[in-house]
């Protein structure tokens, strides 16, 4: 673990000097959420203070699928909110479209970060009764069906045909598939929050660097213009260390 963290701490360093100066035109944000030691349900005051539930706020962008940024925190607060879209806003070189999900505290940030600058627009999905779920024991894990979305304009000049989410939403299944500390029913979840730390950043620099995109054809930082090769884990690896 030590040396996971290591890596780890060595990927954040490499993304941090690499997502600059970004040509992004559309990107999509969301969270995903996990827990470190235990469910906050099961936290104790007495209880080390990381421990409990954690949210990862992601951005991807829909057309290169670069993840230029990202945070680790453990509530989805406006502080959390604004810190992560600064940072986000700092990489970019021009104006872009964001989609979001309805979470309150992205209104607020974006505008916060980007000034007016920005085209945003919000995607709002109703979903069925949780109930329903329990009627059929096959489906008590599944995620609750999506009955109806609408699309809400918030700043700029959105498109509202490239309004989406899907891509994020993708994103987060493969990040839940590779990190398995992030899957719902897992004894493999952290027990240090510098270690969930490290999985989840050496899972994004994989991502951008490394992992081949079936429908580019390339890496996403190969998409993007931040680099020209194809890096293998090795050369992930030796950039780090």
């Amino acid at each position: 673990m030590r040396l996971g963290v290591r890596i780890g701490q060595g990927c954040a360093r490499l993304l941090d000097e690499k997502m600059r100066g970004l040509d992004c035109k559309r990107l999509e944000l969301d969270e995903i959420w996990g827990f470190i030691g235990k469910k906050m349900a099961h936290v104790k005051e007495c209880d080390d203070p990381t421990l409990g539930d954690v949210w990862t706020f992601c951005a991807i962008d829909a057309d290169t699928k670069l993840v230029p940024a990202f945070r680790v925190s453990s509530t989805r607060d406006h502080y959390n909110t604004n810190a992560f879209l600064r940072d986000l806003a700092s990489r970019l070189n021009n104006r872009v479209q964001i989609s979001t999900d309805a979470m309150n505290a992205y209104e607020e940030a974006i505008e916060f970060a980007f000034g007016s600058e920005v085209d945003y627009a919000q995607i709002v999905k109703s979903y069925a009764s949780e109930d329903r779920r329990y009627e059929n024991p096959e489906r008590k894990y599944s995620p609750t069906r999506i009955t109806a979305s609408q699309k809400n304009w918030i700043q700029g000049s959105p498109d509202p045909n490239l309004v989406s989410t899907s891509y994020v939403e993708r994103l987060n299944a493969s990040t839940r598939l590779h990190v398995r500390r992030l899957s719902r029913l897992t004894l493999a979840f952290s027990k240090k929050k510098e270690n969930f730390e490290a999985a989840v950043v050496l899972n994004f620099a994989s991502h951008n660097f490394v992992k081949t995109h079936r429908s580019l054809k390339m890496t996403p930082a190969m998409a993007a213009g931040v680099t020209r090769d194809f890096w293998s884990y090795g050369d992930l690896v030796e950039a780090v260390s």
